[in-house]
């Protein structure tokens, strides 16, 4: 029941093909349709089978690169650990990795297939030990499917020696400490001064009241803050207070000087914080930017305020959060994810595959319509074919795998291996086909022509007991010519007229003729 139920932030398989390796993503959400089904909406996860070659390389240089602890990129040097890893494990170990994505989708819930479990690949961790585990991934670069780049993920865990503070030697009982506190640290405030609390309660009164009168002479704050009541609650927020007890420390606590500073000759000094610098535009495009990327303000700033500082937007976020507005949506979210739903209920999927191979029912294969027995030369699909990755052949169940041209095949063990990890467990030349050639329509369309010319591209068929894929699919192919028959071609023009020839396929060319007019001209 338990293995069975999902919840939000869960790390599921979905399927959306019978025949490809399963998707990866984390539950966002679970929404129920108007029809009554159920949808989540999920974050995706790219496998290195998903993206160029162009960025594996990259990403395979990112992780071969070490940092030192001052932030700069060494020398290349591959990692130990995958340096004592065998080729089997190295190969495995790809399957892992994964790539994250800021991308969104809503899937149904009944395609989800099982869980997972992905983590951001740290320090803390051998690489070793996800091989280990069943259904464990790995991650540490964000892809971006529009732009097709990656990049590193912000949300690094910062362990290991290089994220260490050095900390000093305790003092020796009696021993002075030589450094120069002036140089450690800098004094702000003394709380021995000889002014009562009753006497800095009424400068800070009276520092608000200048804050408030300064805002009144500006047109901007004014604007802002059309009533009283506003300017004399934005002259209340901490950047006055911080401002005045400044000035009264720096002017020896005196508080005749202190009030003459906060009044200079040009006029009352003015105080103002992020909330109040923001304009309405640049505050509803920051709630946006935070719906969007939540506290990710490296972000935040590149995509929609590039004008602000990332202190600046850092700040107004802290803020931002002490205002009623912060409550009212916090009320909203949870009223939201009250009415949504917290965990959905999976039955395990039973149905058969379509790439399921009948072993009982195999028909002997046919080549151009025509039957042909099963014999040394031609195995039926049932029997002969060794798995294409562990090269087993008894299992039993097989599937059909790969371009149906190859006529591959996988046992269930590694089928499951292929469905989960996007790959086979040994390294195949066929995976490397699988990858380029796209999956064959369930029907295609009959050409239209003479007989002859469909013959042409007509494939061996694959059998699978199942009427769907048991049609014929036309398949790219490559007539390449010997060296002696491209000689042919020049020294026999007048006899074999290529123009000719090549508008009237289906007339056979006189070969004997053409080889015997060949060995004639290279004998004289």
């Amino acid at each position: 029941m338990a293995a069975n139920m999902y919840r939000v932030g869960d790390y599921v398989y979905f399927e959306n093909s019978s025949s490809n390796p399963l998707l990866i993503r984390r539950i966002e959400e679970l929404n129920k349709t108007a029809n009554g089904n159920v949808e989540a909406k999920v974050v995706c996860f790219y496998r290195r089978r998903d993206i160029s070659s162009t960025l594996i390389a990259l990403a395979d240089k990112h992780a071969i690169l070490s940092v030192s602890p001052q932030g700069e990129m060494e020398e290349e040097m591959e990692n130990p650990e995958m340096v004592d890893l065998p080729e089997k494990q190295k190969h495995q170990l790809r399957h892992r990795e994964l790539f994250l994505s800021r991308q969104l989708e809503s899937l149904p819930a009944t395609h989800i297939r099982g869980k997972c479990c992905v983590t951001l690949l740290n320090e803390t961790e051998t690489l070793k030990s996800y091989l280990e585990r069943e259904d464990a991934f790995f991650y540490s670069l964000v892809y971006d499917p529009q732009q097709k780049t990656l990049l590193a993920d912000k949300g690094e865990i910062r362990v290991g020696n290089k994220y260490q503070a050095d900390i000093t030697d305790f003092l020796k009982e009696g021993e002075e400490d030589g450094r120069d506190q002036s140089k450690l640290e800098t004094k702000v405030w003394d709380p021995n001064s000889p002014l009562t609390e009753k006497q800095i309660d009424q400068f800070l009164v009276v520092a608000r009241s200048v804050g408030t009168f300064a805002r009144a002479l500006d047109c901007s704050s004014s604007i802002r803050q059309p009533s009283l009541h506003m300017s004399a609650a934005a002259a209340s927020r901490d950047i006055t207070l911080f401002h005045a007890m400044d000035t009264l420390h720096k002017n020896g606590y005196e508080i005749s000087k202190a009030i003459s500073a906060l009044v200079p000759q040009g006029g009352p000094v003015l105080c103002r914080d992020e909330m109040e610098e923001w304009s309405a535009s640049e505050a509803n495009l920051f709630e946006e930017a935070l719906e969007k990327y939540g506290k990710d303000f490296t972000d935040i700033q590149q995509d929609f305020l590039p004008w602000k500082s990332l202190t600046s937007i850092i700040e107004y976020y802290y803020m931002w959060k002490t205002t009623d507005r912060y409550v009212q949506q916090k009320r909203l979210k949870a009223a939201e994810a009250e009415s949504k739903l917290k965990q959905v209920y999976i039955p395990n999927y039973n149905k058969p595959n379509p790439n399921q191979l009948s072993v009982n029912s195999v028909k002997p294969g046919l080549v151009n319509g025509a039957g042909a027995p099963a014999g040394p030369q031609m195995p039926t699909l049932g029997m002969g074919r060794a798995c294409e990755s562990c090269y087993t052949t008894s299992s039993y169940q097989w599937y059909s795998w790969g371009p149906p041209n190859m006529q591959c095949r996988l046992c269930v063990s590694c089928w499951l291996y292929w469905k989960k990890y996007g790959g086979l467990k040994m390294p195949s030349r066929a995976e490397g086909e699988e990858k380029m050639s796209p999956s064959p329509a369930p029907t295609e369309p009959r050409s239209r022509g003479h007989g002859p010319r469909q013959s042409a591209y007509a494939v061996p068929v694959r059998n699978s007991g199942s009427p769907k894929s048991s049609m014929k699919t036309r398949q790219a192919f490559l007539l390449q010519a010997t060296r002696l028959t491209k000689l042919a071609r020049h020294m026999c023009r007048d006899l074999i007229r290529l123009r000719q020839a090549a508008r009237r396929p289906f007339v056979p060319i006189n070969c004997a003729a053409v080889k015997a007019e060949c060995k004639t001209s290279l004998n004289s």
